[in-house]
């Protein structure tokens, strides 16, 4: 299965992925992961890229098809793969189609998590971080301490852009990108929109109901 996965920052796009190559065995392939082993391992492509991020600039789309075209080439894409946060705007959309006819790839579903902003707003302002990794949040995970780590015991804090404002104009941004896209991928009914509200392992069994189609 070849699978577009779309959401709003919050929606669970992250644990819903992760889901998805746990029970399917196929690869997460996120621009930001690819693009930095790229640079790492100083590809062609990724010194290229590594120009433009050098100087603080995005990387530009044919850069960027290609450091995918390679990605989706290799061994373990062979029964599948997640695209997640790709594509982002419809000439990258059509960029992406024409190399997926190239290496005979087609998408199979877009899969569209979608959530009330003023859920979105409460699920990320109220989430609160550790240097460690752990994770928290206000009211459905706080730690047991105020403000103190349960695994570390450090102190916690909230990330500047998880800030009930910043969310907002993160939700503003993914609209003003996305909603092209979600017409764009309808009109090729493909597109399967889910309710994101759902208890986690709920949206997963309403997405592999989804999927069986497809298997």
């Amino acid at each position: 299965m070849n699978i577009i996965l779309f959401g709003p920052p919050g929606a669970g796009k992250g644990t819903q992925a992760k889901k998805l190559v746990d029970f399917y065995g196929i690869p997460q392939i996120s621009t930001g992961d690819i693009l930095r082993a790229n640079v790492r391992e100083g590809t062609e492509l990724g010194l290229a890229a590594k120009a433009y991020m050098d100087k603080g600039e995005l990387v530009p789309d044919q850069v960027l098809i290609g450091i995918i075209k390679n990605r989706l080439t290799e061994a373990d894409c062979k029964k599948g793969f997640i695209l997640d946060g790709y594509p982002r705007t419809v000439p990258q959309a059509d960029a992406l189609e024409a190399i997926l006819d190239e290496i005979d790839k087609p998408i199979d579903v877009v899969l569209n998590l979608e959530v009330p902003d003023e859920v979105l707003v409460e699920r990320i302002s109220g989430r609160l971080m550790c240097k460690c990794g752990a994770s928290y949040h206000v009211t459905s995970n706080p730690p047991k301490k105020d403000n103190i780590c349960d695994s570390c015991g450090s102190e916690i804090f909230q990330r500047v852009d998880d800030t009930a404002e910043a969310v907002q104009n993160r939700l503003d941004v993914y609209k003003k990108q996305t909603q092209p896209l979600i017409n764009y991928y309808k009109e090729k009914v493909i597109l399967v929109t889910l309710n994101g509200t759902k208890d986690i392992n709920v949206v997963f069994e309403d997405i592999k109901a989804i999927l069986a189609k497809f298997a």
